[in-house]
């Protein structure tokens, strides 16, 4: 039978436990620590004037905490959340019924927003600055636009692919805010607080060692944690140390920097089957077995990022750090191949 990988860890969110381990307020937030002050600031500073806040685009990869901070916001405000996602709204009347059912400060949440429609998308524009909405009912010669009048609210758009987003909506957001991975010393400390809140028995140690093989992400901290509880209390007496996190997360195949076994076959696949690259999107899709915009999207900007992969006009190379975490020599005429 084969072992869980990170990505079917990943996904066995169990949504109580992610509500438990979410911050619910802006002193409970670790990282993020400019975009979290900005983002402090303006609300009280809407507080201060009893106004509504501004609206905000939140930018970055998954699992950083863009959600948490949309509650983390409504709460600081004293508002109501309303949360939806851009895939799901396929119409204008979908939209129209968030909007009209808003009161004077709540909070619209709409994840994934690179996504909404565009008819969709030209509705909020004046829904945005105006706060109204005209709505075209019937067709042909009975056609007749009527305006809703809508009350304040601020809208949070949270968005993987910023690049997707038009410059009309874009425009509207008054404060853009890009979350970055975090850091060693944040994850641990974000595994240390996930442990006491489950009554995880913890070392500073075993923290460590899950943090350092997180992909920089939150999201991916507490999945594995909740792995390696689970293989502490059949295997190890309820205690985790950094030996017994180690062997947990060998059994999900999580080497120690990272680097999970799709990332490994994309890796070998390049070097084995593409001499390092370059190889274009496509090429390594069918020969890793995986859809190209997985590859893109939850794969690559973690090699792109710890420098095992670089991107070129001509397609994909692995860096001679790639070669390195597999005990080779990377060939010298690749080194030609990493300039843009």
């Amino acid at each position: 039978m084969n072992e869980p990988s990170l990505n079917d860890t990943m996904r066995r969110d169990d949504p109580e436990v992610e509500i438990k381990l979410r911050p619910g307020r802006f002193d409970d937030f670790i990282g993020q620590a400019r975009v979290r002050e900005r983002i402090e600031l303006s609300v009280a500073a809407a507080k201060g004037r009893n106004d509504v806040l501004g609206h905000l685009l939140l930018v970055g990869p998954p699992g950083l905490g863009k959600t948490t901070l949309a509650h983390i916001v409504a709460d600081a405000m004293g508002s109501e959340l309303r949360t939806t996602s851009g895939p799901v709204i396929d119409k204008p009347g979908d939209l129209a019924g968030l909007l009209t059912n808003l009161e004077r400060g709540d909070v619209l949440f709409i994840d994934e927003i690179h996504r909404l429609p565009r008819t969709v998308e030209e509705y909020l524009y004046s829904a945005m600055e105006d706060y109204v909405i005209d709505i075209v009912i019937d067709q042909g010669p009975n056609a007749r636009s009527v305006r809703l009048n809508l009350q304040e609210f601020t809208l949070i758009g949270a968005t993987t692919r910023s690049g997707l987003l038009t410059a009309p909506l874009r425009s509207r957001f008054g404060l853009t805010n890009r979350l970055n991975y975090y850091g060693l010393d944040e994850l641990t400390a974000i595994a240390l607080r996930s442990a006491r809140i489950l009554n995880v028995d913890m070392e500073d140690d075993g923290a460590r060692e899950i943090a350092g093989r997180s992909r920089g992400t939150p999201r991916i901290t507490n999945n594995l944690l909740r792995w390696v509880r689970d293989y502490a209390q059949v295997r190890a007496n309820n205690r985790i140390t950094q030996d017994i996190a180690d062997q947990a997360l060998c059994m999900l195949d999580i080497d120690r920097y990272g680097l999970d076994e799709m990332d490994k076959k994309i890796l070998s696949t390049m070097i084995e089957k593409f001499s390092g690259g370059p190889v274009g999107i496509n090429s390594l899709s069918v020969s890793v077995g995986e859809e190209p915009g997985t590859i893109e999207e939850v794969y690559e900007p973690f090699l792109i990022q710890e420098g095992y992969l670089k991107r070129t006009p001509q397609g994909r190379v692995v860096t001679a750090l790639g070669y390195e975490r597999f005990g080779l020599k990377a060939p010298p005429a690749s080194g030609e191949l990493f300039a843009e």
